[in-house]
């Protein structure tokens, strides 16, 4: 992946207010691949003090968009499943991994795990995106 579009990937990510807003970090990005973190905080539990869904579901998401926008053009999701394996408590560090496992034309197909610091499996996923072709909606260095 070029290092120009690297450097877009990451200050868009800095600039993106939900990534912001949960504390996303981008921690690494290729071409059709991506690694993202964040630490659970209290802001982020359910009713059972463990990291919710959505706050688990947002940093796939996160991954996910970053791999398959990767290659330098729009891509949306068009599905994705999500299967949670164990809780996360409060101050765990979480880390998704995106990686693409087949690219068309039109569509891409990722497998994004997410870990905790122990390297436990907390969620897992299989992603489709639709690959719109058109150029990234952020002005690159």
């Amino acid at each position: 992946m070029d290092e120009n579009l690297k450097r877009g990937f990451r200050a868009a990510t800095l600039r993106e207010p939900l990534a912001l807003k949960l504390g996303l970090e981008l921690v690494e990005i290729d071409s059709g691949y991506a690694r993202v973190a964040f630490t659970v905080t209290e802001e982020m539990l359910n009713l059972f003090g463990s990291a919710h869904g959505g706050a688990v579901f947002a940093l796939i998401d996160e991954a996910f968009e970053l791999a398959c926008n990767s290659h330098g053009s729009t891509a949306v999701a068009l599905s994705m499943n999500v299967t949670y394996t164990r809780p996360a408590e409060p101050g765990a560090r979480l880390t998704a991994e995106a990686s693409e496992l087949n690219r068309t034309r039109r569509t891409a197909l990722y497998d994004i795990q997410v870990h905790d610091q122990d390297q436990r499996l907390v969620a897992c996923c299989r992603a489709l995106a639709y690959r719109k072709g058109e150029p990234l909606p952020f002005a690159l260095p």
